[in-house]
């Protein structure tokens, strides 16, 4: 079994260490946090596995083999680029940096050692988002045509960062996981507002031009007060609609569309056929992040969402920002 310690025992962090417990090949070593009573009491009072506030002391420790990084944004950097030069494997929370060129760092240094580096895409591993990504890179949906989504709710508001680095990291993750091979993102706009005068944007809306044409959408937005999360995909063949918070049919899939005329019919048909709810296999998407980070690891290869899927993300979300600063001027995608 590969031993892994926590870093951060915060808001996600406990749900790190439930599910590397409930991880047949890994072994949890260590929680480690500032707040060590914190950290005894995500442990539990009988618990075996080790607290430490030195994350130095973690790294020195020949039973940690790899490091799941749980600690805000701004820290990890320092915090992934300890281990991976201690010779630990990295698995790090969104987004991977707070920069491209910090970003970039990690993922060097990850390929330089011959370690492996994931990102906790969480939403890249839930059942529904496996089967998009099976849908459109099968081309069962047809030529991809747009995508739109809607991330909305009251709060968290974050401190240090505005609600499309907060957010739509999800959004742009699962965008990454399903585009074919030969589909990337080519230029970001986005415009946003600070209607509660927070100092950042805590209400935002992001397109994405697509080389193939298609465009890419999100909302997100920190202030409704009712929470919807949605996401539709469509093709020229049909339409993939996702609703994350229908526990019963989150996804369907609609053969209804509009049949363009070719040169000899002028004439635009609808065409409206069945729609289908597809069969999705259970089970946690935190837990399916471990089981793929513990093969990457054993079977020495690059997980779903290596460190290059992050620096992906992350080359949107610059472009992002400098866009809200230039108004929502379209940016170029730097290509990662």
């Amino acid at each position: 079994m590969v031993g892994v310690a926590v870093v951060g025992a915060g808001y996600w962090g406990p749900n790190l260490v439930r599910n590397i417990q409930a991880t047949p090949d890994f072994r949890l070593t260590t929680l480690c946090d500032l707040n060590v009573e914190r950290a005894q009491q995500v442990l539990g009072r009988y618990s075996t596995v080790k607290v430490s506030a030195s994350l130095d002391e973690v790294l020195a420790d020949p039973e940690v083999e790899a490091v799941a990084v749980a600690t805000p944004a701004a820290t990890h950097l320092p915090v992934a680029l300890a281990a991976l030069e201690a010779g630990k494997h990295v698995l790090v929370e969104k987004p991977l940096a707070s920069s491209y060129a910090d970003g970039l760092k990690l993922v060097e240094a990850a390929e330089q050692r011959g370690l492996t580096l994931m990102l906790d895409h969480t939403f890249v591993y839930t059942p529904v988002v496996q089967h998009l990504r099976e849908l459109v890179r099968g081309g069962e949906l047809g030529e991809l045509q747009y995508i739109d989504s809607v991330r909305i709710n009251l709060g968290l508001v974050q401190p240090d960062i505005d609600v499309l680095w907060d957010l739509a990291p999800h959004d742009l993750s699962i965008l990454d996981a399903i585009l074919p091979d030969d589909v990337h993102p080519v230029a970001v706009s986005a415009h946003g507002s600070d209607p509660a005068n927070l100092g950042r944007a805590c209400v935002a809306y992001l397109s994405v031009q697509l080389s193939n044409g298609a465009i890419a959408h999100a909302h997100v937005n920190w202030l409704s007060p009712t929470k919807i999360r949605t996401m539709i995909v469509g093709g020229s063949g049909r339409t993939a609609v996702w609703n994350d918070l229908d526990p019963t049919q989150p996804l369907a899939i609609y053969d209804r569309g509009v049949d363009w005329p070719t040169d000899e019919e002028r004439r635009i048909s609808y065409r409206i056929g069945d729609a289908v709810a597809p069969a999705l296999k259970g089970g946690e998407a935190l837990r399916a992040v471990m089981a793929e980070f513990a093969a990457a690891i054993i079977e020495k290869r690059a997980p779903l969402t290596d460190g290059r899927a992050g620096l992906r993300v992350l080359a949107q979300l610059e472009a992002a920002s400098q866009s809200l600063a230039q108004g929502g001027t379209f940016v170029p995608v730097v290509n990662a």
